[in-house]
């Protein structure tokens, strides 16, 4: 069994920065991407940032030049790096692990931002 837990959301203001970490453990095996969704209420859960298993990225346009996504393979933790944050950030983030058998997801961790 695979368990994601996210960590790092909170409040803070707008322009400031956060600093999310996703730790998986259990039995992984060919890993093929981790990524960084978030859900505001009422709208669709999107796709902020991806990592592909070897080290490519995609962002969301909306968060291109201001978030990082990274990952320590030998932690099995991916990290999202949050810079310059606006209220239209404000959301519920969640981890996603994907590998070539099936997807996996974490609990979520609140990120509000205030103006």
């Amino acid at each position: 069994q695979v368990q994601l837990v996210e960590s790092g959301g909170g409040l803070v203001q707008a322009g400031g920065s956060l600093r999310l970490s996703c730790a998986a453990s259990g039995s992984i095996f060919s890993i093929k991407s981790m990524a960084w969704y978030r859900q505001a209420p009422g709208l669709r859960r999107e796709l902020v940032a991806q990592i592909m298993y070897g080290g490519n990225t995609n962002y969301a346009d909306a968060v291109k030049g201001r978030f990082t996504i990274s990952r320590d393979g030998a932690k099995n933790t991916v990290y999202l790096q949050m810079n310059s944050l606006k209220p239209e950030d404000t959301a519920n983030y969640n981890c996603n692990l994907n590998t070539f058998v099936r997807s996996y997801w974490g609990q979520g961790t609140q990120v509000t931002v205030s103006s």
